[in-house]
């Protein structure tokens, strides 16, 4: 034996995207929750929808199971955490989803963001870098 048995060489490394899985506990209720934030649906099959915002994407799942979506947070990183707070306002979906959004504040790690809890009880931390 050489030493090489076993070893995949790979030439090609180069990572495309990386998506996380949203679960939701009623999917139709939160496919309709981020399309009114402005988040655009692609497609939609197999209890699985796809959604993005320009370059930023990810997978709604449909998970009835209880407690699986408690345990994620995401954190968009954004330009502008003043435009998307207010266009989170804006939307109406506080009243219409009964979801809680918290106010802007600066954290010790240098970005103001904040929280948003989706229909299903995942959390989104939606920040901007600050100097």
């Amino acid at each position: 034996m050489n030493g090489d048995e076993g070893i995949v060489t790979m030439s090609n490394l180069r990572p495309v995207e990386i998506k996380a899985f949203v679960p939701a506990k009623d999917y139709e209720l939160s496919k309709r929750f981020y399309r009114d934030i402005g988040f655009k649906m692609a497609s939609d099959g197999g209890g699985v929808a796809y959604f993005h915002w320009e370059h930023v994407s990810f997978l709604l799942m449909d998970s009835p199971t209880e407690g699986s979506a408690a345990c994620l947070n995401m954190h968009l990183l954004v330009e502008d955490v003043d435009a998307w707070y207010a266009r989170v306002q804006e939307s109406g979906i506080v009243s219409k989803y009964g979801v809680e959004v918290t106010a802007i504040a600066q954290q010790p790690w240098r970005m103001r963001d904040f929280g948003l809890i989706d229909p299903s009880g995942v959390e989104w931390r939606i920040a901007q870098n600050t100097d």
